[in-house]
């Protein structure tokens, strides 16, 4: 008759399927604590992102769209992407542009320069993001997540571009 205790390596196992097991959750547990904590680029569409930005909006709109869509429709506060264009981001990037496909493209340039940030892709172009800010703008200040009643601060434009700033707040100390 077998005993029913094993060994494995340098300890002991009462345990018989345990000890079949056991390098598996050992080695799935060193892949899992090995791999590096990163963002994706997603694809979403206007319900999908109006739901993502509700808890976190994002710090940056880049406009990847073509020169004369861009004429023809600007988009208030969105940078204009153009090739080298550096940003800090703080929050999460949105990236518009003419075709799905490109602004998957133009978002995994992004990612790659900002690992570990959260990009979305907006699925169906301008049309799909001005859904977006119309349910953003439906909310009232006071209902948005972090918001104290009777305190506002609107970032200015272009706050995630780096150079020089466009505007510079100081406040004068108490008497």
């Amino acid at each position: 008759m077998k005993h029913p205790l094993r060994r494995f390596g340098s300890f002991s196992l009462s345990f018989p399927g345990v000890v079949h097991t056991f390098p598996a959750v050992l080695l799935a547990a060193a892949l899992l604590g090995a791999a590096p904590a990163r963002a994706d680029v997603a694809l979403r569409g206007a319900a999908e992102l109006t739901h993502d930005l509700q808890s976190a909006p994002p710090c940056c709109v880049i406009d990847a769209r073509s020169e004369d869509s861009q004429r023809e429709h600007p988009l208030a506060e969105a940078l204009r992407y153009r090739p080298g264009l550096q940003i800090v981001p703080t929050a999460a990037i949105v990236v518009v542009a003419d075709r799905d496909q490109e602004a998957l493209r133009i978002a995994a340039v992004l990612l790659k320069a900002h690992p570990g940030k959260t990009i979305y892709a907006v699925k169906g172009g301008v049309a799909a993001w001005e859904t977006v800010l119309k349910s953003q703008s439906t909310t009232p200040s006071s209902q948005a997540p972090g918001a104290r009643p009777g305190i506002s601060f609107v970032i200015p434009h272009n706050t995630c571009e780096t150079g020089t700033p466009l505007q510079i707040l100081q406040g004068k100390p108490k008497p």
